[in-house]
């Protein structure tokens, strides 16, 4: 099916045979497509699907190429290992859990609940209450993430990415390490620990062969996202002497997700570190026109970090890229209305068009000026599904019952009565034992016995109490189940604690439909934590707001999508490249990587536009603004060559005019004259 799909190169990267393979795929060049025939060039050679791994970065994606396999013929395509790194390691690591002394019934924390725990050490060890400033719990929480998933030194981290936390490394190393400390105890692993552990897994000397074994191939997708563990992992997963099958996809020149610990040497030093390696690239694209690929090779070719490669197309025509000048934010916000509205009167639909940008604040203004005109939109890149405070608040009750040592979970739950502080929360945590490994449970201590609450908060804690003791009922044994009863006590809750309840109410029926689909609320809790969806619209599909809207996103969530036309604003040096990023070279580089995923967005119509003056005091005794320059990307002659530059709209109105010229009072006196 996929042999007259693809070209020479595709057909090449497909049927490679034995040995490690990279393939260099360019934007809009069919990587998925490729990826997808060689899945299926495997099973026609007689690889045993379930030999076969298949490693990405979404739930989503893996499916996309499954089902791919499986329409060319393969049904058995449903048995390969699919899914995110972290899903797979979940689930070797509940097979193979005693091996490294770890509960099979562990549950996992998504990174909030991991920010959480340390809020909670961070105030029992006496850092919040200090009045010397010390690093928040988010701030926690990514050094940790950086220094795990980097496999870098803590003091090293925070003296090159933190330093404004180099007096508080003590203290920092401290939380850290009872942060480890606390989630053994509750038989918790955060996102690292999944990589982690599955690391030491494949790396044991009796369970790595054994591991390793169960795979003939192993496909990775988007590799230029991997960072240094899930690059050991792989190194682990296929040893020198055995063969190394293994073929990892992707573009170094759009690693854009540096501040997650990912790094574009993985992809560069591949061939390095699996000697052999095949290296075919995928410079055809499908997507853009001539001069938005013109462009787009003219940005990435001054990166010094990068495998050589030019994008072509066969697609003739197609209009010159523009960069338009503007005078400030709200001319900016003008062009950008004026050149959507001009678009879709030429038969672009919104929804086949996104205005991109480097940072959700910056789409301010312009959201202001969309609404005022009457132009939908939906911006992507803000709250995640399950960042939002009831969603949280309905998984919190369904981990208490999974794994009732879960100290954040219950520390959530015990907050939802009215009355009930983090002060009362605390200790009802201590005498139901949450800490304690008791022969009963916290939940039974819950349910089971008299527990002092505060005056004002008895009859709420007995809702909770009938809620938990529902969801334990004989008959209400799936997670779907479990949470229509969590929903019906949740109801009131929400209409007392936030604002918009019927939509938040909206998102729990969601939830549970989504619920439908599990039997064991431990695997339902496991994959939603580990491959959430980004938002609501993820559950319930797209909004309803008009027949037609468009596209607001940063330009991180953008990767991966393409439109018709895109804008780009703030193409300034301070936006893109960021200001935070223009002291390292890697950091630099990575800011170029950005504009280039937002330039091979575009299909036909490409637009930069850029503020000129700024209205904001960088200190008080400034001027009232501050001027701006183009991208240090953009200012280069052969950037500039491929660009079609325009000055600053100047928008005279007719009176104006009519009023400089003296106009308006030679009519006026014609008009007595006439009557």
């Amino acid at each position: 099916m996929f042999d007259d799909q693809l070209n020479p190169e595709q057909r090449l990267a497909a049927t490679h045979g034995e040995g490690p393979l990279l393939i260099v795929a360019g934007a809009g060049t069919g990587k998925t497509t490729t990826l997808a025939a060689r899945v299926t060039t495997l099973l026609e050679r007689g690889v045993r699907p379930e030999r076969v791994l298949l490693l990405t970065f979404s739930r989503r994606a893996a499916r996309e190429m499954l089902d791919r396999a499986e329409r060319a013929g393969h049904r058995e395509a449903g048995r390969i290992w699919g899914g995110t790194f972290h899903a797979v390691a979940n689930r070797l690591l509940r097979v193979h859990a005693q091996a490294l002394g770890l509960s099979p019934g562990f549950t996992v924390l998504d990174q909030a609940d991991g920010a959480d725990v340390m809020n909670l050490l961070r105030d029992e060890l006496g850092y919040a209450a200090r009045t010397k400033r010390f690093p928040r719990k988010e701030t926690l929480a990514q050094i940790h993430s950086r220094v795990v998933n980097a496999g870098e030194k803590l003091d090293t981290v925070v003296e090159r990415h933190y330093p404004w936390c180099t007096d508080e490394v003590e203290g920092i190393r401290e939380i850290f390490r009872g942060y480890t400390a606390r989630k053994r105890e509750q038989h918790t692993l955060d996102y690292d620990d999944l990589l982690l552990f599955w690391k030491a897994l494949a790396s044991a000397p009796a369970t790595g062969p054994h591991v390793a074994a169960m795979f003939d191939h192993i496909l990775v997708d988007e590799y230029q996202d991997t960072n240094a563990v899930q690059a050991d992992i792989l190194e682990a997963m296929r040893p020198e002497g055995t063969p190394r099958n293994l073929t990892v996809v992707g573009d170094d020149a759009q690693a854009i997700y540096g501040f997650r610990a990912a790094t574009v040497h993985n992809i560069l030093a591949f061939p390095e570190r699996f000697p052999g390696t095949t290296i075919v690239k995928l410079e055809r694209n499908y997507r853009s026109t001539a001069p938005i690929l013109d462009l787009s090779n003219a940005v990435i070719a001054a990166s010094a970090q990068r495998h050589e490669k030019s994008l072509w197309t066969e697609r003739t025509g197609g209009v010159t890229p523009t960069l338009q000048a503007c005078l400030d934010e709200a001319g900016q916000a003008d062009a950008i209305c004026r050149s959507v509205l001009g678009a879709r009167e030429r038969g672009t639909p919104l929804k086949h068009q996104a205005v991109l940008f480097r940072a959700a604040h910056h789409s301010d203004v312009l959201e202001v000026e969309l609404l005022r005109r009457n132009i939908p939109f939906v911006k992507f890149g803000g709250l995640k599904f399950l960042e939002a405070a009831h969603v949280k608040d309905a998984l919190a009750m369904l981990r208490v019952l999974e794994n009732p040592h879960d100290e954040v979970a219950w520390f959530r739950v015990l907050q939802l009565p009215e009355g009930m502080g983090p002060a009362s929360a605390r200790a009802v945590m201590e005498r139901i034992g949450v800490r304690r490994d008791d022969d009963l449970s916290p939940v039974v201590n819950l349910l089971d016995h008299p527990i002092e609450v505060p005056k004002g908060s008895g009859e709420g804690v007995q809702a909770l109490r009938s809620a938990l003791a529902g969801c334990l009922d004989e008959e209400v044994t799936t997670p779907a189940a479990q949470l229509e009863r969590v929903r019906t006590y949740l109801e009131p809750v929400i209409a007392r604690k936030y604002a918009s309840a019927v939509a938040r109410i909206a998102d729990l029926d969601q939830l549970a439909l989504v619920a439908r689909g599990y039997e064991r609320r431990g695997r339902f809790l496991a994959e939603l934590t580990l491959d959430p969806p980004a938002a609501s619209t993820d559950l319930a599909g797209p909004p309803s707001l008009d027949e037609d809207y468009l596209i607001l996103s940063t330009i991180h969530s953008a990767k991966g999508l393409e439109w018709d036309a895109v804008s780009v604003i703030h193409a300034t040096d301070g936006c893109i490249p960021s200001d935070m990023a223009t002291g390292d070279e890697d950091e630099l580089e990575e800011e170029r990587r950005l504009l280039y995923v937002a330039l091979t967005r575009a299909r036909d119509e490409l637009l930069l536009t850029y503020p000129q003056r700024y209205y904001k005091r960088q200190k008080p005794r400034d001027d009232v603004h501050m001027y701006a320059v183009v991208s240090r990307f953009l200012d280069t002659a052969d950037v500039r060559a491929h660009l079609d530059e325009r000055a600053p709209a100047i928008d005279v109105r007719e009176d104006d005019v009519a009023a400089a010229t003296g106009t308006a009072s030679v009519d006026g006196y014609l008009a007595d004259l006439f009557g």
